[in-house]
């Protein structure tokens, strides 16, 4: 086993974990699942802390704004609040307004279905990254999150490295090549791998400890 591969290794060992796993959402091809992944791509891609954002995803969960229409039906103080007890306070108003705005756009033009969106894009994924960003809120990072999440149980992006998962590659001395990382990774799922590698991006002990046990 060469280096690349033993980096890989003690990278997805110690840090394979997807932030929809970490959020608490089981992720599958269902609707209620694929749209927490939406809200919770739309907190993960503003500039705060990936815990905050993980926290008020499952916050949002506990206040039962877990589907559309609850999201849509709920008012917009009740959803500040809940983006509040998550501790996402700086950015609680506009985004209690996009999360409305977005989950009414959802039922109107998708039936509340994110895999009509899918359809709609006929296993294109420019189009699916394109048709994610008229979503209030998804810009072209969220739109990223939400496609590195979900290639496992959308195959037609995998594999999917966005920017992020790419720098994290550079960090740890991989090749910047989403096929050739997934190569590396065998039968890793590609969405594990994209997450771990985030994760070294975003923080440096993550690739120095990561390097240093793959000797």
């Amino acid at each position: 086993m060469g280096r690349p591969e033993r980096v890989v290794r003690e990278l997805v060992g110690a840090h394979g974990r997807t932030y929809a796993e970490e959020a608490g959402i089981g992720l599958k091809d269902t609707p209620q699942p694929l749209y927490r992944l939406l809200v919770l791509s739309h907190l993960l891609s503003a500039r705060i802390r990936g815990s905050i954002a993980l926290a008020t995803a499952r916050a949002l969960h506990e206040a039962g704004l877990r589907d559309p229409r609850r999201m849509a039906q709920a008012s917009w103080q009740e959803r500040v609040d809940a983006l509040g007890r998550g501790g996402y306070r700086r950015y609680d108003e506009r985004t209690a307004t996009q999360l409305g705005d977005a989950a009414e756009l959802l039922s109107e033009r998708w039936g509340g279905d994110l895999r009509r969106l899918r359809r709609e894009a006929d296993g294109e994924v420019a189009e699916l990254r394109r048709l994610l960003q008229e979503f209030p809120g998804i810009g072209p990072a969220g739109a990223d999150i939400f496609l590195r999440e979900a290639q496992g149980i959308w195959p037609e992006a995998a594999p999917y490295m966005d920017a992020k998962a790419l720098q994290g590659a550079e960090r740890l001395d991989l090749p910047e090549d989403p096929e050739r990382l997934t190569d590396l990774a065998g039968d890793t799922d590609p969405a594990v791998l994209a997450a771990a590698l985030v994760r070294a991006a975003v923080d440096k002990e993550v690739a120095e400890d990561t390097l240093r046990r793959a000797g």
